[in-house]
């Protein structure tokens, strides 16, 4: 069975910090908008998806049955749906799907602000893992997730996202200079 990761999941190293997986292979899917939302209380918001005009790239990732209960604990506040997966295109022309593909998606977003904003590490970690497969991946990345104008704060001097990782000090000047002009309208 597969997971489709549209945002940290995109990340190796921080897909590891829940559990083991398979190869991921990037992919794109269509009918999905990718948005920057509130899920709970925590003092971030992250990404979320919903279904809706569009696409999203991000990975499918290889998981046994059994750890898909550890992926559904990291995943809590989102509903985990079976995509159809006429929808996923693999950018790997070897690569065929031959399992059930899920996604954790959600019914609502909700407007990020300064209590609940994006946070830099959780961008950086998102970022990084599309930059190891290419820039125009991570830029494909940008302009297809919504809400860049919400609140970010700049926490990487002291990261609020707990599952940051696979982040390299040669990621950060491409990652800002791949968000040039998507700077929120009021930052924290």
């Amino acid at each position: 069975m597969y997971i489709f990761g549209y945002g940290s999941l995109i990340n190796d190293e921080s897909r590891r910090l829940t559990g083991e997986t398979g190869k991921a292979f990037p992919a794109l899917v269509s009918g999905l908008q990718r948005h920057w939302s509130k899920v709970s209380t925590a003092k971030m918001s992250p990404l979320v998806v919903r279904e809706g005009n569009g696409y999203c790239n991000g990975v499918l990732i290889h998981i046994d049955d059994s750890a898909l209960d550890v992926f559904d604990i990291r995943e809590a506040g989102y509903k985990r749906i079976l995509l159809d997966s006429e929808r996923v295109k693999v950018l790997d022309d070897a690569f065929v799907i031959d399992g059930p593909v899920y996604v954790y998606v959600t019914e609502e977003v909700i407007t990020p602000c300064t209590v609940q904003p994006v946070v830099q590490s959780y961008v950086d970690t998102v970022m990084a893992g599309c930059l190891r497969y290419s820039a125009d991946f991570a830029q494909t990345f940008v302009t297809t997730t919504h809400g860049w104008q919400y609140p970010r704060l700049n926490d990487r001097s002291r990261p609020l996202y707990q599952r940051v990782a696979g982040v390299r000090s040669e990621d950060r000047p491409v990652i800002d200079a791949l968000l040039v002009g998507w700077e929120p309208t009021a930052g924290v």
